[in-house]
């Protein structure tokens, strides 16, 4: 049986650059990396992304399109163009995914199209879009929806999904039941842990409360082909040896829980 690969989301190394993240992936024995298009000028390039590639010799396995509130810019404000460039990207650097999220509710016309658009790119090429589980967002105890169609990847006909183990506990959703929902359709697994707080806190596995240990296993038993990204938060870390070992710890709990059960 192949285990999936075990990527180094670039962003788990933030404040840190995108060169922090290929150097560290390298160092700890990642099989890759998903690269985070944010606001650091490497990971908008494909030809400094390459370089980092060869000098480090770690693969790209993703590409996260820029489409957070912080990279409203990023690669030009049109959505659709930006996921025309992260395919691009995607392509020229080897990797299989793209990682997109739903649009944000004030998107009203990419909204409309966005689940029938995708499809028509998914039919253009071999390149993965995984649409990512997301969360509402709440604002003195009343929730707020921010996505549109929604946050919740089950309630739309999407070819592949990315699920975010960070997310299902902002959304207090079961996630064991989400992989079971998406069966087949769970392309890419973002490995992160949280608390139930309405805080996004992509804790490094095992030190929240989501079942994460039990979703690697689940996938595991439907044979799982897809890769495990870590995305946690560091960016509290109080110097680069945490840091290092906080993501040293989160790829031996993905590779320890993602191998085959005995019997």
């Amino acid at each position: 049986m192949t285990l999936p690969l075990v990527g180094l989301s670039t962003s788990s190394v933030f404040p840190e650059s995108t060169h922090t993240a290929f150097e560290l992936a390298a160092e700890l024995g990642y099989d890759g990396v998903e690269v985070m298009v944010g606001t650091d000028t490497a990971s908008q390039d494909s030809y400094i992304l390459n370089e980092l590639v060869q000098e480090f010799q770690v693969p790209i396995l993703s590409i996260h399109s820029p489409c957070l509130l912080v990279t409203q810019r990023v690669w030009g404000t049109d959505p659709w163009g930006k996921l025309r460039k992260a395919q691009a990207t995607a392509q020229l650097l080897g990797a299989q995914t793209v990682v997109v999220h739903p649009p944000f509710r004030w998107q009203r016309t990419y909204a409309q199209d966005f689940v029938t658009g995708l499809a028509r790119m998914s039919d253009e090429t071999d390149i993965v879009f995984a649409v990512e589980n997301m969360f509402p967002w709440r604002a003195l105890s009343q929730e707020i929806a921010g996505y549109a169609p929604g946050w919740d990847v089950r309630d739309e006909e999407y070819l592949h999904t990315t699920v975010d183990l960070s997310h299902t506990s902002v959304s207090r959703t079961d996630a064991l039941e989400l992989i079971r929902d998406l069966d087949t359709r769970v392309a890419h697994v973002h490995l992160a842990d949280g608390r139930g707080s309405a805080k996004d806190e992509h804790l490094v596995p095992g030190r929240g409360t989501q079942p994460v240990a039990e979703v690697l296993q689940e996938l595991s038993r439907r044979h799982f082909t897809g890769n495990l990204i870590v995305e946690v938060s560091t960016r509290s870390a109080p110097s680069a040896d945490v840091r290092k070992a906080d993501l040293a710890e989160a790829l031996a709990f993905a590779r320890l829980h993602s191998a085959p059960m005995a019997g």
